[in-house]
């Protein structure tokens, strides 16, 4: 439908409507204006604003929800429209348009009893119904299906029976983030009171998360933290968040992310303990140097023992066999006193 088939509806609102859902006196007016001599024209052109004005007071009421409407990504989305008939009406008669706000893109369109698709956008094709069964009743409401993130924004309900009338509503899109998963860096050569980064990682949310970092004791640490967003194709988020702490051992630090549309919470945490810090490569090999050289001296020292052990067995045993030597020369000595 191009611009020539719209007017501006008199009103806050700005809308537009096809030019046949006019009433038949405007355009029975704007017909006598053709081909009349500029004193009719002028006159009849005075009583223009006035049968508009009439008409902009006959507007009906749409009700659409006041809340924006939240739908998962990937999941269909009904946007609720709806007005009160006056009474019974042809669904011939009946004509609902939606469009977006702020581009006024054609959504969906439905009059002369069946949808009219001609003017839709392309990427709203084969995406959107109505409710047939329900229009009769005043149940305009539209369903869109496989919501993505760029369906996110305001939507407009236009609805002409006998009287017009349209109303806005705000489509917001939301996914739930992956479970939160944080690393330390570096992981090695840590010494106390270096600077170490905590990494908390989510994918596939939207929209941007809340993150809330703490450490052990409770105490929030959030104005330490750098965030970034990485959208893929499909508008998605990948949620990076970087702690930068002070190393102490064993404490612990915990992420927390909330989607703010689902209240969703995702959370993680990492302790370092004293497994995590290293001494420095210099400090390691003194260690070992000292190592080294104590077990060396232990060696030596158990040898010299050993050493000194075995020479005192060897010398009591000499001595025990002295004595046994001269208590023999002793005894044999008696027994030749005795014989003489």
């Amino acid at each position: 439908m191009n611009d020539s088939q719209w007017f501006k509806k008199p009103g806050n609102d700005g809308s537009h409507m096809p030019m046949r859902h006019l009433s038949p006196k405007v355009l029975c007016l704007k017909k006598m204006t053709h081909g009349l001599n500029p004193a009719w024209k002028i006159m009849l052109s005075l009583l223009m604003p006035a049968m508009l004005a009439v008409q902009a007071l006959a507007m009906m009421e749409v009700h659409v929800p006041e809340q924006p409407v939240v739908v998962l990504h990937g999941r269909d989305a009904t946007l609720n429209c709806s007005f009160s008939p006056a009474g019974p009406f042809n669904l011939s008669d009946l004509s609902v348009f939606w469009q977006l706000t702020d581009t006024k893109r054609s959504v969906h369109g439905y009059w002369e009893g069946h949808d009219q698709l001609a003017d839709q956008a392309e990427r709203f094709a084969n995406r959107t119904s109505l409710f047939p069964a329900q229009l009769g009743l005043g149940n305009t409401s539209l369903q869109l299906s496989r919501v993505v993130v760029a369906d996110e924004g305001s939507y407009t309900c236009f609805i002409r029976v006998q009287d017009y009338g349209s109303a806005a509503l705000l489509l917001q899109v939301a996914a739930l983030y992956s479970k939160p998963v944080v690393t330390l860096m570096p992981e090695s050569n840590l010494r106390p009171g270096d600077e170490v980064a905590l990494t908390c990682v989510a994918y596939g949310g939207y929209p941007e998360a809340d993150v809330i970092w703490q450490d052990g004791g409770g105490h929030n640490l959030t104005d330490n933290i750098t965030n970034s967003l990485v959208a893929n194709e499909e508008g998605l988020f990948t949620m990076t968040s970087v702690l930068k702490v002070l190393l102490e051992p064993n404490s612990t630090y915990s992420c927390r992310l909330i989607n703010p549309l689902l209240g969703e919470e995702g959370y993680a945490f990492v302790t370092i303990t004293g497994q995590n810090i290293t001494f420095p490569p210099v400090a390691l090999w003194v260690t070992i140097g000292l190592a080294v050289c104590l077990l060396v001296l232990l060696i030596a020292l158990a040898a010299v023992c050993r050493r000194k052990i075995k020479e005192s067995c060897e010398e009591a045993r000499r001595e025990a066999e002295e004595a046994k030597e001269l208590e023999e020369e002793e005894s044999k000595t008696a027994m030749t006193l005795l014989k003489s």
